[in-house]
């Protein structure tokens, strides 16, 4: 009866703010491409002239969370690598690739989009999508899939090592 279990669930700190940071980066991906944006374009805000500065604003904010969340991936996976010697060389690749994602939207993919969507001519009074906007909305959800796909994967082996 004087028996007490000692047996006590220990995550690392590492540990933990990389599995906050991925469940809510990803999270919030998916919210904002599968219900902010279509949203606005059903709405038909596209069709304004205000779309392209909205979009930015949106994407701007949220690219900047998305290197913070980045950042603390790949400095978690380096901290945990460094105390854990079972962990893979993958879990570092999936976490470089994360920060490249993030760094190629916030730098290029997102003020390309935004320049393409600029309506500069005010003597147009239709305004057209370009077709160089659906090659970079494809590049997008591209780069989306295997953002979520390495995030994902990363979350369950962050989970599974604990």
């Amino acid at each position: 009866m004087n028996t007490i279990s000692t047996i006590e669930f220990r995550r690392s700190s590492w540990q933990t703010a990389v599995l906050f940071a991925l469940g809510f980066w990803l999270s919030a991906s998916l919210v904002l491409d599968w219900v902010v944006m279509p949203s606005l374009y059903f709405s038909g805000m596209m069709n304004q002239d205000s779309f392209t500065t909205v979009g930015y604003m949106i994407f701007w904010m949220f690219n900047r969370l998305e290197l913070l969340f980045a950042a603390v991936v790949l400095t978690g996976v380096l901290a945990w690598r460094k105390t854990h010697y079972q962990w893979h060389t993958n879990c570092l690749f999936l976490a470089v690739t994360l920060l490249a994602i993030a760094l190629f939207n916030t730098y290029l993919l997102t003020p390309q989009m935004c320049a393409v969507g600029v309506h500069l001519n005010l003597f147009d009074t239709v305004a057209t999508i370009p077709t160089e906007m659906n090659l970079l909305h494809g590049s997008y959800f591209f780069l989306e899939v295997i953002k979520l796909v390495a995030g994902g994967t990363l979350l369950m082996r962050c989970w599974q090592n604990s």
